[in-house]
This record gives structure tokens, C-alpha cells and sequence, in this order.
């Protein structure tokens, strides 16, 4: 995705790698089966080398019972182990829609009490008012604004990066 609109657009190949976790102060707002579900302007993102950020909100700005926690876990080497929730609002279940590090690793624990989630999986998600493109493929949750370009890691193909 070519930026043209924001005049201070990042290059996700000028990420870190290992991951960088850094505060935000943009308008985040989350939306599933009609209702919102989250608000705030106390997210991180978190960045990565070929990765769109993929952000962090405080567990505390979800709507009461939006987040149900689910069976089984997953493993990052540099935050740790994290584990999955269920994202249920409206009459709509996104099934491991969203996830958490309550013990991250050294260096990461600005992360726990914070979830993130796959914007491809909600109704709507939005940065400053923008809507956010998910990232292709099924295993990063990264969130695709002006703010970034590409290319990005993710879609077929591109595993190899």
C-alpha cells in the first residue's frame, strides 16, 4: 500500500527487529455486531520489521463481556506466551479474534492487561477516524493505515521474508 496522504508515513522496514512496544495517542475505536466495543487513546503498537503495527488497547476499555477467553495458546519469541479470546458483541462471535500476553516476556510488559485484535474479524476498526485495512493472511494482526507502507509481510508468498 503506497502512501500518498500522510505526510510522515512509516516504512514497516524501518521497524525493529526484535519488536519495538511504543504508547499512541490516536483515536482507536473497534466495532462488532454493531455495537462498540472499544475506545480509546491509550493504545500501543507494537512494531516489527515487514509488519503493519499491530496495537495493544488497555483491557479495561472493552465493553463488559466482549472479551471471552478460550482454550489453547501460542508462543512469541520475543513477547512470550499469549493467550486468546473469543470477541462477542451483537449477536456476532469472532472466534480467537483477539489475544493477550498476561505474562509477557522482559521488555514487554507494557503489554499485559492490554489485547490485541485482527481488524479482519471485527465490523469495523478505525485509526483517527481511518479505517484500517487488515493484514493479509491468518496469523499477523496487523493494522494497515495511511500511516504505514509496505510491502508487507503476510499474504502468499511472503513467509520466506
Amino acid at each position: 500500500m503506497e502512501n500518498r496522504f500522510h505526510p510522515h508515513a512509516e516504512s514497516v522496514w524501518s521497524y525493529p527487529r526484535p519488536p519495538r512496544v511504543e504508547p499512541s495517542d490516536e483515536h482507536v475505536k473497534v466495532w462488532l455486531g454493531g455495537n462498540l466495543i472499544a475506545d480509546t487513546r491509550e493504545a500501543l503498537r507494537v512494531l516489527e520489521t515487514s509488519h503493519p503495527p499491530v496495537y495493544y488497547l488497555p483491557l479495561e476499555v472493552f465493553a463488559p463481556g466482549v472479551l471471552q477467553p478460550v482454550s489453547g495458546v501460542t508462543h512469541c519469541e520475543f513477547k512470550g506466551a499469549a493467550s486468546y479470546f473469543d470477541v462477542v458483541s451483537g449477536g456476532q462471535r469472532a472466534v480467537r479474534a483477539a489475544w493477550t500476553y498476561a505474562h509477557p516476556f522482559p521488555g514487554y510488559e507494557a503489554l499485559a492487561h492490554t489485547a490485541a485484535l485482527y481488524p479482519g474479524l471485527m465490523n469495523s476498526v478505525t485509526v483517527d477516524g481511518e479505517d484500517v485495512q487488515p493484514q493479509e493472511g491468518d496469523f499477523y494482526g496487523g493494522w494497515i493505515t495511511s500511516r504505514v507502507t509496505g510491502p508487507f509481510k503476510g499474504a502468499p508468498g511472503t513467509w520466506g521474508w
